[in-house]
């Protein structure tokens, strides 16, 4: 570098301030201080700053760009400095979150909205995973929330509830099973193409999920959103949660399928966050963003 923020400080100033003089008093410093900085800087960019053939100093063409880019400098100087006045105020610099993607996205991008509207130094990660990959995650990427289907409890984290999920068993209107008479039992699935969302987990335990009805024609899928796709194509059947199924059940397009063992699956999610270490500001920020908007949503529910 061949200037010094203080010189572009100096610059600043007198532009501001209107002279030498009084650039010195707003920061503390002699005006032949002042002089000399802004003669440095003139030396270093090999330009001339101000022109000095009247009374005041008044900036050249050169002046009037170089101020510009100074200003650039200056702000991102003072930003660099609040950046780490929070953090060591206790924003953490990454904030992992893994995220069920059977759950309704919304009221955590808009969480996430408000959260990067802060502009804190902290840089959010969000990690989509299904089943036994959400907590699979959660450990070996070392994240600090999860938003989990299933919790069965763990000392070393605490759990927030969160709305009920319920998952509906869809096909299409013209899917055969559409059409069968009286209740259809698992037999009768089996001859069909059940559409699933497959674990995630890098080394499932080898159960199959309750979700997963046993047919043997199966078509995996690798999120929800491909699967309503392929449901309302006809491709064959599955589960599919409400905020995702409700306007096609509503058109008619999608009809649950009398199904004798219950066509509705309600899961009870959680909001999961680790004890220790202790979470930082930006973590215990972005809980309580997601939790206003969770109960803004059970409201207009």
């Amino acid at each position: 570098m061949t200037y010094t923020l203080d010189q572009l400080l100096a610059l600043d100033a007198i532009h501001r301030l209107g002279s030498f003089a009084a650039a010195a008093q707003s920061l503390f410093r002699a005006t032949s201080a002042i002089s000399y900085s802004i003669k440095s800087l003139e030396d270093a960019l090999d330009v001339v700053l101000f022109d000095r053939s009247g009374h005041r100093a008044v900036l050249t063409p050169s002046g009037e760009l170089v101020l510009a880019e100074a200003r650039r400098v200056i702000h991102q100087a003072r930003r660099l400095e609040r950046v780490g006045q929070e953090l060591q105020a206790g924003y953490e610099p990454l904030l992992p979150i893994v995220l069920d993607g059977i759950l309704p996205l919304s009221p955590v991008m808009q969480a996430m909205r408000n959260f990067t509207a802060q502009r804190l130094p902290t840089r959010a990660r969000l990690m989509v995973e299904y089943l036994g990959g959400v907590n699979q995650r959660f450990i070996d990427s070392d994240a600090a929330i999860m938003l989990v289907l299933d919790y069965e409890g763990n000392p070393a984290l605490s759990a927030v509830p969160l709305p009920k999920v319920e998952m509906f068993l869809l096909a299409h209107r013209d899917h055969p099973l559409n059409r069968h008479v009286g209740q259809v039992g698992r037999n009768e699935l089996a001859e069909h193409v059940e559409l699933v969302v497959a674990d995630s987990a890098k080394t499932p335990d080898g159960e199959p999920h309750r979700l997963f009805l046993g047919s043997p024609h199966l078509f995996e899928l690798s999120d929800f959103y491909s699967k309503r796709q392929a449901l309302l194509n006809g491709v064959g059947y599955g589960w599919l949660p409400g905020h995702l199924a409700s306007e096609h059940m509503a058109s008619g397009e999608l009809v649950q399928i009398p199904f004798e063992e219950g066509t509705v699956h309600t899961f009870e999610p959680h909001l999961v966050y680790r004890n220790e270490p202790l979470m930082g500001l930006a973590g215990r920020l972005f809980i309580e963003l997601l939790l206003q908007e969770t109960e803004l949503m059970e409201i207009a529910a």
